[in-house]
């Protein structure tokens, strides 16, 4: 109405607040405290994430990689063979510990 203050919104919240608060340690309820770190199991319909993903597609390339590197290939001309960016190529290198011969 005019002429009437609102109420407000942030003591509705705290009154809310304090309702789920006497409900929850009504029902006896306690606190757990969880060290610092630690986290909770995430479940749900997602299994994989993006960065796993995108792990799974780099080992596919590893054993090619691998085997350029045995053949004596540098990491620039195995790159180049296998058609993908020299980033790419150092970064499965370093996760599959592979050795490659230093330049020409």
């Amino acid at each position: 109405m005019i002429g009437v203050p609102m109420p407000n919104p942030r003591d509705a919240i705290i009154e809310d607040l304090n309702q789920k608060l006497d409900q929850f340690f009504g029902a006896g309820n306690k606190v757990e405290l969880i060290d610092s770190g630690v986290s909770g199991d995430c479940g749900g319909p997602i299994k994989s994430t993006r960065s796993e993903k995108l792990r799974a597609a780099r080992d596919k390339d590893a054993p090619q990689l691998q085997a350029l590197a045995k053949a004596g290939n540098t990491i620039g001309e195995a790159a180049k063979e296998m058609d993908m960016d020299l980033k790419r190529a150092k970064l499965i290198a370093r996760e599959n510990g592979i050795k490659f011969p230093g330049p020409r």
